[in-house]
């Protein structure tokens, strides 16, 4: 690799967490080997010959030599160095360029990242953006399957595609255990404001999810119509079945989505009613309160003569009248379940 240094690359762009992770030319479905992002010129003249280039978070110097090497477009160019792009594919004369968002849980949180392809007739470059897995896996698997592989960077594109789209099943099993749990300490009817919390972070981050994986529907609606070129009528079979497993992840996102609307607003209505509870009980109990104070008021009042205040019996009488309205008023509201 040391005739990178003649274009201004050094060995150390090259390798695990380098800027060019790989480059690697296939013929009729084997691997030939790495070489240089100088040499691809010259392996694409090879018959049957196609280039995958893998870079992460690459400089513009890095974009500028893929750019002359393959002829891809400026504004590919630009928005593959800049990142922060919506899901998306883009037709630029012979060649495509697509954003995939790739997600993975750090510490209970989503991190988002991006990958951005440019794939043509001959060649397949993954460009990796933010939090992302590697695709070594993903080469491996290609390269175990040289039939497959021989079809060219259609197929590439199909293993890239796919492992991005699978690695969201387990975010959304991840959400679904969550869901439940909160769903269970929703039930038992204590408030908690963390769990209004969690209820809420929880929504948004499958609304996050939801818009990064619902445009791929139209990207592989695409694949499978059109550009033949690239994916041919019998792959399109397996863009068919990424399109699948998108929309079951659309369609869990969007179920637990309307499941935890409903588990806040039945949280709402515990809530509601637990404190309807508490009112009616006090409410019970200042009735119980009223009969002794509108009685006892009286004998504050200075009326000059007051009923049995000279009758030994009149005191008694007055507290047994006292205690009975009141055990009969509780017996009554016991009945009718405010206490």
């Amino acid at each position: 690799m040391s005739s990178l240094q003649l274009h201004g690359f050094t060995q150390t762009d090259y390798g695990p967490d380098k800027q060019v992770v790989n480059c690697i030319a296939y013929q009729h479905g084997k691997a030939l080997g790495a070489i240089t992002v100088e040499d691809i010129s010259e392996f694409l003249k090879r018959d049957g010959v196609f280039v995958w280039v893998g870079l992460h978070e690459p400089d513009e110097e890095v974009l500028r030599k893929i750019q002359e090497e393959f002829s891809l477009h400026e504004l590919a160019i630009e928005d593959a160095h800049a990142a922060h792009q919506r899901p998306k594919l883009e037709e630029y004369g012979e060649s495509l360029f697509i954003v995939l968002k790739t997600a993975q849980l750090v510490d209970d949180v989503i991190a988002f990242g991006e990958t951005h392809i440019f794939v043509g007739k001959r060649f397949i470059v993954t460009v990796r953006h933010g939090p992302s897995l590697s695709y070594t896996n993903v080469r491996q698997h290609c390269e175990l399957r040289p039939q497959r592989l021989a079809e060219g960077p259609g197929f590439v594109l199909y293993a890239v595609m796919d492992f991005v789209v699978d690695n969201y099943r387990p975010l959304i099993d991840i959400f679904e255990d969550k869901f439940k749990q909160l769903e269970t300490v929703t039930l038992q009817g204590n408030f908690d404001r963390h769990v209004i919390t969690e209820f809420y972070n929880l929504k948004r981050s499958l609304m996050d999810v939801r818009n990064a994986v619902q445009p791929l529907l139209e990207v592989c609606s695409r694949l499978m119509r059109l550009h033949p070129d690239i994916v041919s009528k019998e792959g399109r079979v397996y863009f068919r079945d990424i399109n699948d497993h998108i929309t079951r992840i659309v369609e869990a996102a969007d179920n637990m989505r309307e499941m935890l609307t409903t588990a806040m607003q039945v949280n709402l209505a515990l809530v509601t009613f637990r404190q309807n509870d508490v009112v009616k009980r006090l409410a019970g109990w200042g009735a119980i309160l009223a009969i002794p104070t509108m009685l006892f008021s009286l004998y504050g009042m200075n009326f000059a003569d007051m009923p049995e205040l000279k009758w030994p019996f009149g005191y008694p009488v007055v507290l047994g009248v006292v205690g009975v309205g009141c055990v009969l008023l509780y017996w009554k509201l016991k009945r009718a379940g405010w206490l």
